[in-house]
């Protein structure tokens, strides 16, 4: 478990907070609301407990508390005065804190019972789109810091793909309801990025189309024998760090080349679709900006 990251920088601080470090350490100095420990050259380090203390702070601070009042406050009333808080106003960043300290702490039933409260309150798409939307581009940049280690987003991003499984299940045990189109999702070679295109097969199935998923690194050929089975194709391809900026254009000449037909489109999304070339895009290849911009669509 050496691995695993339970100290952290005061730039991680900054990074899940979003408190600029010059802030927090302007809080320590004149409010003594962290106690870090002092590494052999000392640069301050801060446990778990300090992490989910800044995190209450950062929310309450949020509500219009002065941190002068709140360095007064015993460490146990922190917490209280946060679910107070809660239940009177936005339920938001407080259940992305709690899922933060889930990741962080590896804990299963911080995040169930995070993940309950919200669902008792919310639809799962409010769910999605409102927390976990927020919460994995967060977890995309505290990644790319190295704030998180692959450990704790492969945590959490399980734990999320299970609930959307679960929610995908009951559409696709009824029938389609629609049969002018078949969606294919997929993502491209080397592509591990699965959340966003798990749960656009969770809403078109929703839609009452019938959806093939073929899930992670789909190799171009794979595509090809679809199209012996089913006419009437939209390809759904989901673009997070893979093809890389240099192979994008080419990537989708391929499968204008390859795949498509006169009946069949391709819908693009993710990150890397911003380095398309606007000439590769035609009414049959189509970009979106958004999971809800590409919904909207259909």
């Amino acid at each position: 478990m050496n691995n695993i990251k339970s100290v952290f920088s005061i730039k991680d601080l900054e990074n899940l907070s979003g408190i600029k470090a010059h802030t927090i350490r302007i809080w320590e100095k004149r409010y003594n609301i962290l106690e870090p420990m002092r590494t052999e050259t000392n640069i301050r380090m801060y446990d778990l407990s300090n992490l989910q203390k800044l995190l209450n702070i950062t929310l309450l601070h949020n509500y219009g508390y002065k941190i002068s009042k709140i360095s007064k406050l015993p460490n146990e009333k922190i917490p209280q005065l946060v679910n107070e808080i809660v239940s009177e106003k936005s339920a938001k960043h407080h259940a992305i804190s709690a899922f933060k300290m889930a990741m962080m702490n590896f804990d299963h039933a911080l995040f169930f019972s995070t993940y309950n409260r919200l669902l008792s309150e919310k639809s799962f798409r409010e769910v999605f789109y409102e927390i976990f939307i927020p919460l994995i581009e967060e977890i995309g940049l505290l990644w790319q810091t190295d704030t998180i280690t692959p450990a704790h987003e492969h945590f959490i991003s399980y734990l999320i793909k299970q609930k959307i499984l679960i929610n995908t299940e009951k559409f696709q045990i009824q029938e389609p309801t629609r049969d002018d189109r078949i969606f294919v999702l997929y993502l491209p070679m080397n592509e591990i990025h699965e959340l966003g295109l798990m749960y656009l097969n969770y809403e078109i199935l929703s839609l009452g189309f019938k959806t093939i998923y073929l899930g992670e690194s789909v190799p171009v050929d794979n595509l090809k024998d679809l199209k012996r089975h089913f006419n009437n194709i939209t390809y759904v391809c989901y673009m997070t760090v893979e093809p890389n900026v240099g192979e994008v254009n080419s990537y989708i000449k391929t499968i204008h080349d390859q795949i498509l037909e006169e009946s069949s489109e391709l819908f693009l999304i993710g990150r890397m679709t911003e380095n398309i070339d606007p000439k590769q895009l035609s009414h049959q290849i189509i970009k979106f900006h958004s999971i809800k911009e590409l919904i909207n669509s259909i």
